[in-house]
């Protein structure tokens, strides 16, 4: 079985309640997707919110990948660099396969599915993205051809006394 990848879906009510569960199970499963679990859907909505809010701004792009059951199973969000002298790359942000669906090489074609997105956008020709150390994230995105590119030691403060590192990772594309 493989995933259904679609870029640029209709945000429907029942895709945003779908991403959010997403969100929440990655969340709480330990995913470093921007929270600590435990989470609950009113914890995740906003920060939901303000991705889809780019998405319709057209200033983000997303990516799902749907289950054989038709359920959002992986998604990713690309986003356009606004900076002028920038827009020559793309940010890679939330990356999620529900946890039911990891280790069967999900994350990987999710990754493929984003590097083909972004290589059809005109004058894009590298994903930036960056993911939290004391994972072993940087090793997975490295396995997908990304390159660290730089590393702020303790940026990322996930409890009091646990810092991580933000790995900075690029992937260039063509």
């Amino acid at each position: 079985m493989s995933l259904t990848f679609t870029l640029d879906p209709a945000v429907t009510p029942a895709l945003r309640d779908g991403v959010l569960d997403l969100w929440v199970d990655v969340s709480d499963a330990g995913g470093a997707v921007g929270f600590v679990p435990p989470v609950t859907r009113e914890d995740v909505r906003p920060e939901l919110l303000r991705h889809l809010v780019g998405v319709q701004e057209g200033r983000t792009r997303l990516l799902v990948g749907h289950d054989e059951a038709g359920e959002v199973a992986a998604t990713a969000f690309l986003t356009f660099n606004t900076h002028r002298l920038m827009t020559h790359w793309v940010w890679l942000y939330t990356v999620m396969v529900h946890p039911r669906h990891q280790g069967k090489g999900y994350g990987r074609d999710l990754l493929a599915a984003a590097e083909r997105a972004a290589a059809s956008f005109d004058g894009v020709g590298a994903i930036r993205l960056t993911c939290r150390g004391g994972l072993g994230l940087e090793r997975f995105y490295g396995s997908c051809g990304y390159k660290e590119v730089g590393r702020i030691p303790g940026a990322i403060r996930v409890a009091p006394g646990d810092d991580r590192d933000d790995v900075i990772m690029l992937l260039p594309l063509g």
